[in-house]
């Protein structure tokens, strides 16, 4: 069985540790090296992993014979790492969002195709059950044509729910994050608005620092993106006290509304006609688990390697720069405070 040799470049990005668990349980990789400049990090991943470990990524690369990268960078280097891993033929997986701005993403883009190497950016909503079913149930017109789509992320904050300091030190940082909570979390929304709808026309969004004032990057975001016949809504939040009831997508139709609920299960309301009369049923559906390849991102990315076929959307990289450019249109919208056409122009 061939195996691919994976190599970490970045440890800051606290979701790097599920990840890593993800590909240990596949048979088919192998985790070589780690690269990072934080010490304890690496003594972190060098125990628990039991691979080579270095304080820069451009002597693993030279020194460990690779065949993919994992990417737990802050979002401005996610660029640099790219680049310099497609010159080297390696694919690369990373957390989301694919940068800090647009001009980032444009080369990453440049860069995976120039070298013919796959590059995804993981976004964990895509590897919900509730929220692949949803998706399954759009495209198949269960509720009709979708006019509105919202999604919430939010919580009470990076360093208030435990995030480690390497972690929340760069989300709070808008060289290194893009923004605060806006790249971090409204990120989600039209990551997945853009997979149920398609590229909105244009973008309004507004975002403050709220109610954690010692920061000096926005707690909350807006993000509204109009479409020829609908609207998108991709809100985000650090000041969120205890659990959101409804986290999305929420999506409703002309014929009915579907909602993926914070435990995974799927709300279906739609329009029955019965004689003359209109009815709403309305059932809560428990979704079936993904199948093997479709359950993690890691799973996805080593069986599109290994059995050489594209990258799809939501997680390919053509598809994540048009997310980036929808963001990029809402920063300038925030800081101008007006309505921003797409695409960018």
């Amino acid at each position: 069985m061939k195996k691919i040799r994976l190599g970490i470049v970045g440890l800051v990005h606290d979701h790097v540790w599920g990840l890593l668990k993800e590909f240990s349980d596949l048979e088919e990789v192998e985790i070589i090296a780690a690269a990072d400049r934080n010490k304890p990090l690496l003594q972190k991943v060098g125990d628990l992993f039991n691979l080579s470990t270095y304080e820069d990524y451009e002597t693993m690369f030279t020194k460990e014979k690779l065949d993919a990268v994992l990417v737990c960078t802050e979002n401005s280097k996610h660029a640099d790492v790219v680049e310099s891993a497609s010159e080297r033929g390696l694919h690369v997986m990373m957390e989301k969002p694919m940068s800090a701005d647009f001009a980032q993403a444009k080369r990453i883009v440049s860069a995976s195709e120039k070298h013919d190497t796959k590059v995804m950016v993981n976004y964990p909503t895509t590897w919900s059950p509730g929220v692949q079913l949803a998706h399954r149930m759009v495209k198949n017109g269960d509720i009709g044509r979708v006019h509105h789509i919202r999604f919430r992320a939010a919580h009470s904050g990076p360093k208030e729910i435990g995030c480690s300091e390497y972690f929340y030190s760069w989300l709070y940082d808008r060289e290194l994050n893009g923004a605060g909570a806006f790249m971090d979390y409204c990120c989600y929304g039209v990551n997945l608005a853009l997979w149920f709808l398609g590229m909105p026309r244009s973008v309004v969004a507004i975002f403050g620092t709220l109610a954690r004032h010692y920061l000096t990057v926005d707690d909350n975001a807006i993000l509204l993106m109009e479409y020829a016949d609908a609207f998108g809504v991709a809100e985000a939040s650090w000041s969120q006290v205890g659990k959101y009831p409804i986290h999305g997508p929420i999506l409703n139709g002309l014929h009915g509304t579907i909602v993926v609920e914070e435990d995974g299960k799927v709300r279906f309301a739609r329009v029955r006609e019965e004689g003359n009369f209109r009815n709403v049923a309305e059932e809560v559906i428990d979704p079936p688990q993904l199948p093997l390849g479709l359950r993690n991102g890691p799973e996805y990315f080593v069986r599109c390697i290994l059995d050489d076929k594209p990258l799809e959307p939501p997680v390919d990289a053509k598809f994540n720069l048009a997310v980036q450019e929808v963001l990029e249109a809402g920063l300038t919208s925030a800081k101008e405070g007006r309505r921003i056409a797409l695409p960018i122009q």
